[in-house]
């Protein structure tokens, strides 16, 4: 095994060869920590790979000895030039030596799966890395989310081969080359090692974080993937720094991650073996670590604090190697903190994955303009309304001290692919504008990267965010082979979106938010002073334009735009708009959905005017669904200007309304008899509806949440009555996607779609794959025991 390196062979003078993240967990290995055996394919066989290439690509021509310069900030050629490497990248050959090597890797671990993780380092630092102590690398530990994905595949030789290309691609992804070009890196100055690792199925796993004020386990069942991506709320462990435990706290896990083995005689290459598997309600009421692996992870923590100085951040899991042997707990990944940084930590509420590390914004009054948001830095405000979202998309994160899961800011971040914490106690107060942190959105932490007083200032590089941030995953989400009947639709407002969700396995949009949409169009003005001002038709003519993107995508696939949704309070605009006997404290229960028509119908049928211009230039595949309905009259009113606008002419049109005010519970039929011709369930406000709490509160409460059996019950009763009534029946909320196991209930009872947000569509695919498998087999015992249904 001439051609790589494994752990013990790696030299303090070899890390520009094989990484940061290699070199650091060798140093464990040296040091007799409990490493999973460990591969390392040097950097050098990438540029030969590339080298090689570049005779047929011309794009790649010369590298690494001459320079590589696309214009990020043009993102139609970026996402050009990046598609058309990673295509020749995906279709060249390995060159032999390389694959010889991955014979030996599989050979010598014998092991169901391998993952493979880009290690990176910066040519330009190789003198430097040598007077710089272990923990000051100059690539950034806690790169941005997404900028080097990693990637598992089976114990084949093909598989791996194909596994190797991938990650090589990931620095020609369009997020990666924006990103090194913003640091100023150029492109070959990256050396892009790859670290093996072998992977069994697993038990547990998690990490441990040491910082000088304290320590912190976090754990769950089955492999890190759903960690990783925010799915569940490990248990968690808070502990002194002599490794006494201090609290345990029973985490919220519903799903988990293994390997399937299957897959393991497949021949399919890009399968990456992976299956999300519901955890029983026992494994849910236990804890994943137990009692001797904590100690046992407590007694490592102590060890390598003796060792390194500087805090760190341990990744864990314990591995099931064979049905015979004991589970063996080992180290996957060894983070320092740099030199001169002391982390303090601050919860809240995790509200969009992703960890990113970049100076804070700090807005505290509402005389501050977020127009002042620098690019790429972490937004910290008290709260964050609508007017704010142009902005956000400069963020590279969002912390608020109010808000909830369900906030615009939070949905908005979700989509963007941005990592956001909210309800973070006093945070404009704790943390000071321009000071560095750390945003982790998966666990709902920020850690204040403080420098020592006595250690000589080094300037940290500015981590900007990339226009095209996908959340990432150690363990990439499996594409199911197993087509679906219930349609799969995605959650949409932002243009920027579109591009993301092109390729994903959807059958359309589920969930147009217009008022978001619109914001860009509007200026900052209402819809009446537009008119009011003689600019009705220019208004009517952007909004179409907005709304045909978004149709020219998807067509012919659906999309069900939700007519605006104005909620005074939110939206600063409409203040003027709005009389005081109208408004309310608790907007959700104000002026809003289609009551504010009623009132003024002044921006329903400029919507309904872009609407019908949409028809006009041929795509027919926009709906219109209504919100907040509360009474059949609203609707009714709706229907007419509906009809008035002509676009009840056409055919494909349909009218639906949003199911999430309790009232269309007891009255669907009457408001099909009315001409609606489908409804989406909104979770979110039928939630706080029906139990009378905050909806900002909902996903956050233990209790109060879309699986009571009072919600559950009102949305089957929906499904049911819209079966019985002949119409489709969609659900849109963020109930499906937090509680996954719900999925199960709503393929049973007989939803048409879901639709969820972008990062959870592969996720959402895969449980409803296993839901319609799992009811077909009922059916199929079912029949063979001559039960008749």
């Amino acid at each position: 095994m001439a051609n790589f390196y494994s752990l013990e062979q790696i030299l303090p003078s070899e890390q520009p060869f094989v990484g940061n993240r290699a070199f650091n967990l060798s140093r464990l290995w040296q040091l007799s920590y409990p490493v999973v055996p460990s591969f390392v394919i040097p950097a050098m066989a990438f540029w030969e790979f590339i080298d090689t290439l570049g005779n047929s690509e011309p794009l790649l021509a010369d590298l690494p000895h001459s320079s590589f310069h696309v214009d990020v900030d043009n993102p139609r050629q970026l996402q050009r030039v990046t598609r058309q490497i990673r295509q020749a990248i995906a279709q060249a050959v390995v060159p032999p030596i390389w694959a010889s090597a991955i014979l030996e890797i599989g050979e010598s671990v014998p092991a169901p799966a391998i993952i493979l993780h880009p290690s990176v380092s910066v040519q330009s630092t190789i003198e430097e890395m040598a007077h710089y102590p272990l923990t000051t690398p100059k690539v950034p530990e806690f790169l941005p989310q997404g900028i080097l994905d990693s990637h598992i595949c089976p114990q084949q030789p093909e598989a791996l081969a194909q596994a190797l290309k991938d990650v090589w691609a990931e620095l020609f992804r369009a997020r990666s080359l924006f990103y090194w070009q913003r640091q100023g890196i150029e492109l070959q100055q990256l050396n892009l090692a790859v670290l093996v690792q072998p992977v069994w199925q697993a038990i547990a796993s998690g990490i441990i974080q040491a910082e000088p004020t304290g320590w912190n386990i976090q754990a769950t069942w089955g492999l890190s993937t759903a960690l990783t991506y925010g799915e569940v709320l490990p248990d968690y462990y808070q502990l002194t720094t002599e490794g006494k435990v201090l609290t345990s706290k029973l985490g919220r896990k519903t799903r988990g991650y293994r390997l399937e083995m299957e897959q393991e005689s497949s021949s399919s290459i890009g399968s990456s073996c992976l299956q999300a598997y519901i955890l029983s309600e026992e494994q849910q009421q236990q804890y994943a670590l137990e009692e001797q692996y904590l100690q046992q992870l407590i007694e490592i923590a102590q060890k390598l604090r003796a060792e390194v100085a500087a805090p760190f951040c341990l990744e864990w899991t314990i591995y099931q190697i064979s049905e015979t042997s004991q589970p063996q707990l080992y180290l996957t990944q060894f983070t320092p903190e740099p030199i001169g940084f002391t982390p303090e930590l601050v919860r809240g509420l995790a509200a969009a994955g992703g960890k990113v590390t970049a100076p804070a914004q700090v807005i505290v009054s509402e005389q501050q303009n977020p127009e002042a948001v620098i690019p790429g830095r972490i937004l910290v405000t008290q709260m964050i309304t609508p007017d704010w979202i142009p902005w956000l998309r400069q963020a590279a994160g969002i912390i608020t001290e109010q808000g909830g899961i369900t906030s615009h800011g939070a949905i908005i971040a979700r989509e963007l692919g941005i990592p956001a914490v909210v309800q973070v106690s006093d945070i404009t107060q704790l943390i000071d504008n321009g000071e560095l942190i750390l945003l982790d959105g998966n666990q709902g932490e920020v850690h204040k990267l403080r420098k020592k007083e006595e250690e000589q200032p080094r300037s940290q590089p500015k981590i900007p965010h990339s226009p095209f941030p996908i959340p990432h995953s150690p363990f990439p989400i499996p594409h199911s082979p197993f087509p679906i009947a219930t349609k799969l639709l995605v959650n949409l407002s932002q243009l920027q979106s579109l591009e993301k969700v092109a390729e994903l396995p959807v059958d359309g949009v589920g969930l147009l938010r217009s008022e978001l949409m619109m914001l860009d169009v509007l200026e900052n003005r209402p819809p009446r002073e537009w008119v009011q001002q003689g600019q009705k038709q220019e208004l009517v003519e952007r909004l179409a334009q907005q709304i045909v993107q978004f149709a020219a995508t998807f067509a012919p696939r659906p999309i069900l735009y939700r007519s605006s949704d104005w909620r005074s309070p939110e939206f600063q605009f409409l203040a003027s708009e709005t009389s005081t006997t109208e408004s309310a404290v608790n907007p959700i229960l104000g002026l809003r959905g289609t009551r504010r028509y009623l009132k003024d119908p002044t921006s329903f049928e400029v919507e309904l005017a872009a609407l019908a211009q949409v028809y006009s230039h041929g795509y027919t595949n926009i709906q219109l669904m209504l919100p907040f309905v509360r009474a059949v009259e609203e609707f009714i009113f709706c229907r007419r200007h509906v009809e008035q606008a002509g676009l009840t002419d056409n055919p494909h049109f349909q009218l639906w309304i949003m199911a999430e005010v309790p009232s269309v519970l007891f009255l669907l039929p009457d408001y099909v008899q009315a001409g609606v011709q489908g409804i989406s369930i909104g979770t979110n406000d039928l939630t706080q509806m029906l139990l009378a709490v905050d909806r900002e509160q909902v996903l956050s409460n233990s209790n109060l949440n879309a699986r009571h059996p009072a919600v559950l019950r009102a949305i089957q009763q929906l499904i049911t009555a819209a079966r019985t009534a002949g119409i489709p029946c969609s659900i849109c909320g963020e109930a499906p996607a937090h509680y996954p196991e719900i999925i199960d209930l709503l393929v049973e009872w007989g939803i048409t779609s879901i639709s969820v947000n972008v990062h959870n569509v592969e996720v959402t695919y895969q449980a409803i794959a296993r839901a319609e498998q799992r009811l077909l087999l009922e059916v199929a015992r079912q029949n063979k025991l001559g039960i008749r249904y």
